[in-house]
């Protein structure tokens, strides 16, 4: 019985650790190697864990949201059409072979798809917004009662937009009484998008990381076996085509279908082995994680670029609190506005920091943070039957991607703060920034 019961416990072990290990995460599902292009996958309520109920005698009364767009068409037509240039070239040439061939007329058939649309929402965006709102409306009714005001606001650009038509359109069907505003305005840029707050040296910050991310790929990503499939002539292909290139291409076309209804005939992974399409993943992962996170490679600075986002959060729910007033605050954006929001947040582990680039795959995967339609939800909770709301009493907890997930400081019980703590918590941060806007 012994030997029966230590063989169970060792089995547990080896499913808990393959559930844990990223290699096995990405080839078992490819999907998840498309990094920030990963379509958001929980579709249904099956893949979303369950909540933990309210505290006794506390009901939730609003909800301060920042949400991405939902999958999308490739935002640099470059991409598309670069690997087709490529191979062009080798047909031209003579040296293209009919598997080269066979990719040829695939891009082809996605570069003529994607015309005009570059960076547009694709349809299963719409989608995932839709399913989004309506988990939203049923998770917590008491926020969506009546008529409940409803304010969502976008950046100006038209994915965003239209990921916020989406989910206020859905939470319209379920209750036509609510009282829904919508905007998008360069007047809410400053904290609704990076690029235009406070942090002017942002952008400079990120292509000072750019070597270490272009000498990763140069070090480790080795196209050789990619290539041969295509052509006639290795020797002619190292030296007339841009193998690295044609590689990383052909792979962000290949994570981007997901997003797509139309293209589930055309599977771009097959021409992948695991290692490459782990390596990839790996290495893209490394991209978002020293351009956007807590990473020591960009000062540890990238989290505070959206200080301004989580002032307003802050000023929105305070004001909430004091009307009493029930409803939600609902903001929609971009990845590069979430990931370092969840990383001044210090949502569960997105904080992570490390120096050691080769081993951040092992604690930090991009595609459980920033999938497309990511999001990040703050419930806010008052005693049954208040109106006038007093902050000590008000809890909060934070649904990440729909997961209940650990802030700073200690719980009241399971995932509920007390937002009174939280909120000295984050503003002794914030007060804590030193003037980035002057070199």
């Amino acid at each position: 019985m012994k030997h029966i019961t230590l063989f169970i416990i060792a089995i547990a072990a080896c499913l808990a650790l393959n559930a844990t290990n990223p290699r096995k995460q990405v080839i078992s599902n490819f999907d998840r190697s498309a990094s920030n292009h990963y379509a958001y996958p929980y579709g249904t309520d099956v893949d979303v864990p369950d909540l933990t109920a309210a505290p006794a005698g506390y009901e939730p009364f609003h909800i301060d949201h920042y949400g991405r767009h939902g999958s999308r068409w490739l935002t640099n037509g470059k991409v598309y059409e670069g690997p087709i240039k490529q191979l062009n070239k080798a047909k031209e040439a003579g040296m293209l072979n009919l598997q080269g061939d066979l990719l040829l007329r695939q891009l082809t058939r996605v570069n003529e798809a994607s015309r005009e649309r570059v960076g547009d929402l694709s349809d299963e965006g719409a989608v995932q917004h839709q399913i989004i709102a309506e988990r939203m409306y049923r998770n917590f009714p008491e926020v969506f009662s009546g008529d409940a005001r409803v304010d969502a606001r976008s950046t100006v650009i038209i994915r965003c937009i239209l990921s916020m038509q989406n989910e206020t359109m859905r939470l319209r069907s379920l209750n036509p009484a609510l009282r829904i505003t919508t905007d998008a305005s360069y007047h809410d840029m400053y904290y609704m998008g990076w690029g235009y707050g406070e942090d002017t040296l942002a952008n400079d910050l990120r292509k000072s990381v750019d070597p270490i991310s272009n000498g990763m790929y140069d070090k480790y990503l080795h196209p050789e076996r990619f290539i041969a499939q295509f052509v006639n002539d290795t020797v002619w292909a190292a030296q007339n085509l841009d193998a690295k290139q044609l590689m990383r291409d052909v792979f962000d076309i290949a994570g981007s279908l997901q997003g797509h209804d139309s293209f589930e005939n055309i599977n771009l992974y097959h021409y992948f082995n695991n290692s490459e399409i782990f390596e990839l993943w790996r290495l893209k992962n490394i991209y978002w994680y020293i351009h956007w996170a807590n990473a020591p490679q960009n000062g540890n600075r990238m989290p505070f670029i959206e200080r301004a986002l989580l002032r307003d959060m802050i000023e929105k729910s305070d004001a909430a609190i004091a009307t009493g007033e029930h409803g939600a605050n609902l903001r929609f954006g971009h990845e590069t506005c979430v990931l370092p929001l969840a990383c001044l947040l210090e949502i569960d582990n997105v904080n992570y920091s490390c120096d050691d680039l080769n081993t951040l795959h092992e604690n930090w995967q991009d595609y459980n943070i920033i999938p497309k339609a990511c999001n990040i939800q703050m419930v806010f909770y008052r005693p049954v039957g208040t109106v006038g709301n007093k902050a000590e009493d008000v809890l909060v907890k934070v649904l990440f991607n729909e997961h209940e997930a650990t802030l700073p400081g200690t719980p009241v019980t399971g995932p509920y703060y007390r937002w009174s703590d939280l909120k000295q918590y984050y503003e002794k941060k914030l007060s804590t920034v030193i003037d980035w806007s002057v070199k």
